[in-house]
């Protein structure tokens, strides 16, 4: 299996290396392609303005000075391997969860997007705590799901998105099935005066937890489960288009 592997935490991030390092196992045809830094929250953006530079680092993974998006879309091109093809592309394993509302904004997902017209699923996974201690079970249980993917039947340009605990294996209470729940409109930004007495803006942190309800990834992960939630690229909403047709008739 031909494995491309990315993040938005980026190059140096730990659980990009434990990610990689525990597929390396099943596959020695894999090849990691992250930002040169953090870039958390940038969503599916693609770089345009500018070309894009990469450079391959002494551990053989490269870094591009772009975004998650673009990691991926110059990492199953064949650049960097000589005809390499990704059967799979797997993001993470993320610093904080990526949970309802959060896949909008999600780099850790995005870069799992773009590998949506892969052989096989894409995945993202992510660790639900900003100072994990687990990475290794994260890295298990990806590996394990990777494992069996070939059985899998599921929609084309379905990426599962991963949530896990941080938590030893040994304690992770099972594996849900979840829809993605809600939160609530993110805090105000933040107003900060700079040296030179300009105000500039924080982005303020997500919102609370709206729908927390039994079936859902945050009720998973509060039972101390792995919630796993398929998504669809396909954003059109089919229950609304004859409500909508119907509206547009009155016009």
């Amino acid at each position: 299996m031909k494995i491309l592997v990315s993040n938005d935490d980026g190059v140096y991030a730990p659980g990009l290396a434990i990610l990689a390092e525990t597929l390396r196992k099943d596959s020695d045809l894999l090849c990691v392609v992250a930002p040169d830094r953090n870039r958390s929250g940038a969503s599916n953006a693609l770089t345009l303005d500018r070309p894009l530079e990469a450079y391959q680092h002494t551990t053989g993974y490269y870094s591009v000075n772009g975004t998650p998006t673009d990691c991926v879309h110059l990492g199953r091109s064949g650049l960097f391997m000589d005809g390499f093809v990704p059967d799979i592309v797997v993001s993470g394993i993320n610093v904080g969860a990526n949970l309802g509302d959060d896949v909008i904004y999600s780099g850790t997902v995005a870069a799992a997007m773009e590998g949506r017209t892969c052989r096989l699923p894409p995945i993202a996974v992510s660790m639900n705590s900003f100072h994990p201690k687990h990475f290794d079970t994260a890295a298990e249980i990806v590996r394990s799901i990777v494992a069996k993917l070939d059985s899998l039947v599921i929609a084309p340009r379905t990426v599962l998105n991963i949530n896990v605990p941080d938590l030893p294996l040994s304690e992770i209470k099972g594996i849900h099935v979840t829809r993605l729940g809600h939160r609530l409109a993110a805090n105000l930004p933040v107003p900060a005066e700079d040296p030179r007495g300009k105000i500039r803006y924080w982005i303020a942190g997500a919102g609370d937890v709206a729908d927390r309800e039994p079936g859902t990834d945050f009720f998973a992960l509060e039972q101390h489960c792995v919630s796993i939630t398929p998504l669809q690229i396909d954003m059109t909403h089919y229950s609304g288009m004859d409500n909508l047709a119907t509206w547009l008739e009155e016009l």
